[in-house]
């Protein structure tokens, strides 16, 4: 059986309070007592039940954090980021992968909620945000990360995405690109519309200038490597004739998926036959092999103010003033559309 702090005190010499305040409080300690009781400590093997300490508080010092694919490389650096920050506050960051699942989603706060968790971080599928709502009228902080909504109820941190793809077709544009293929899916991911919207935006100004541009979308199921390729394949067993000359891809992963099918058996080459850009600026993008161009989102600084945001709702309490914080995309170009080292 594991030592108490009962045995603690009683080896000690000293009351249980007295442990107490080595434990939590121990500049109300003299130096000597202190001694005394982490020797104690040593010679039973105590370890301190945090986890009841935390029940009796009502909250823990954890911070739930849901996003939808731990597979891509940009939310693991969101996590990072929200970890540095969480750390410096002497909070942990419990990680959840939705796996782009409302099933899951939904477990992963059930779960949260029940180790009653300081706060939620989520990136959240679809636009119904009533269960996020419940959580958060019932005491639970929530942030949405990588996500733009309507709602300002909610405290969000994302990048401006409408700009982002607006950017990457405008670039495709600038080039002589007129053919331009979008490839990204679901339809149901907020962050893909609004790319899509983007890119648009970038045709129809293009159109209304007297350019003779023409998007396609080719959707996918996923934001994976092997939704890329499958959309890759579909494009390139197409007659030549019927190719884009362009491709701008929702993320970085479908990106690199859409290369590995150009590249097979050389028959696509890029950019001279179809440039490509995606989006995330992963690191792996500029090590392709063709590097890629991407619009780059900085991730880490998304987690670290995603968390800087909970902090604020939590100390306000129902004082909380939601912020919404949209950062800027940057256009990255590398040789998958320009063909040579810009560098």
């Amino acid at each position: 059986m594991s030592a108490s702090v009962k045995d603690v005190a009683a080896r000690a010499g000293v009351s249980v309070g007295t442990v107490s305040n080595v434990l939590n409080r121990p500049e109300k300690v003299s130096p000597v007592t202190v001694d005394r009781v982490h020797a104690a400590i040593d010679e039973l093997g105590f370890v301190r039940n945090d986890a009841a300490r935390q029940l009796r508080a009502g909250r823990s010092r954890s911070v739930g954090l849901v996003v939808l694919d731990v597979g891509n490389p940009f939310f693991t650096d969101v996590a990072r980021g929200a970890e540095d920050r969480a750390d410096a506050e002497g909070w942990s960051v419990l990680l959840g992968n939705s796996d782009e699942s409302i099933d899951r989603e939904r477990a992963y706060l059930d779960l949260f909620e029940e180790q009653r968790v300081a706060g939620v971080l989520i990136t959240p599928l679809g636009d119904d945000l009533t269960r996020l709502s419940r959580l958060r009228d019932r005491g639970t902080p929530t942030v949405l990360v990588d996500r733009q909504t309507d709602d300002t109820s909610f405290s969000s941190v994302a990048v401006d995405d409408v700009a982002g793809g607006r950017l990457a077709v405008e670039h495709l544009i600038g080039l002589g690109r007129r053919r331009i293929a979008v490839v990204g899916g679901p339809s149901s991911l907020r962050q893909v519309v609004d790319r899509v919207a983007g890119a648009r935006q970038a045709v129809d100004a293009a159109a209304a200038g007297g350019a003779e541009v023409t998007l396609e979308v080719v959707e996918t199921t996923a934001l994976t490597v092997l939704q890329g390729r499958s959309a890759g394949e579909t494009i390139r067993n197409r007659p030549r004739d019927e190719w884009p000359d362009a491709v701008f891809a929702a993320n970085d992963l479908l990106a690199m998926g859409v290369l590995q099918a150009f590249s097979m058996l050389g028959s696509v080459h890029v950019p001279d036959d179809i440039a490509l850009i995606g989006y995330d600026d992963i690191d792996f993008a500029a090590a392709a092999v063709v590097p890629l161009s991407s619009i780059r989102q900085p991730s880490a600084l998304i987690g670290h103010t995603a968390v800087e945001l909970l902090l604020r709702e939590a100390d306000a309490g129902a004082r909380r003033v939601p912020e919404q914080i949209v950062f800027q995309p940057e256009l990255v170009v590398r040789q998958s559309t320009v063909g040579v080292d810009p560098s």
